[in-house]
């Protein structure tokens, strides 16, 4: 008897310091996001005039902030940083490095988590207007459609013939542990772009 509830006690402070995990890695992001944010938005404050294709060269270092997300209907905004490796997802929404630039030609694929900043997704909806400044400007989209994959399905991250952006996060949002699927926003520019640039 005295060891079932040693064990009952081992489990309910296994259980209590998992969700104290949980709850530092969110304010951990948080924190990042008030004290980077301001910082980044003070960069991006004049950007050029119109958006300009970013050269193909550019690089980023992994983990650097890149630019800002925002979906006005559902009040997101986020900051997007370089790389999708969980230290960096734990503090933004991150680029997979082997995607498109904003402003490039191809299919940027931004990537996040579905407990804290790409909650907002559950409720997002074809036509709603995507923002994402960098320091090549600000590029708009208008998602096109949603969609539900397995995890092991990549190709909707695959380079595209046209500029799209792509968002992804794990599903279902209130599942526990490592989703088994995948929930997709395919966003179109709007206005459409020619050459790649942004009329």
């Amino acid at each position: 008897m005295p060891f079932r509830r040693h064990a009952g006690l081992a489990c309910c402070i296994a259980g209590f310091l998992s969700i104290g995990y949980g709850l530092v890695e969110v304010a951990g992001g948080r924190i990042y996001q008030a004290w980077r944010g301001p910082e980044l938005d003070r960069t991006l404050r004049s950007p050029p005039p119109s958006p300009r294709p970013a050269a193909r060269h550019a690089a980023y270092r992994p983990g650097s902030a890149i630019g800002r997300l925002e979906i006005p209907r559902l009040a997101l905004s986020a900051v997007v940083l370089e790389g999708s490796d969980s230290g960096t997802l734990l503090l933004g929404v991150g680029r997979l490095p082997d995607s498109a630039l904003p402003g490039e030609p191809g299919n940027t694929v931004l990537a996040g988590h579905r407990d804290t900043f790409f909650r907002p997704l559950q409720a997002i909806r074809p036509g709603d207007r995507i923002s994402l400044r960098t320091t090549q400007g600000e590029f708009l989209y208008s998602v096109a459609w949603t969609g539900i994959v397995d995890s092991t399905d990549t190709r909707l991250l695959l380079p595209t013939p046209k500029p799209a952006l792509t968002l992804v996060t794990c599903y279902p949002f209130t599942y526990l542990g490592a989703a088994p699927e995948r929930f997709i926003v395919r966003a179109i520019p709007d206005p459409p772009t020619v050459s790649g640039e942004a009329r």
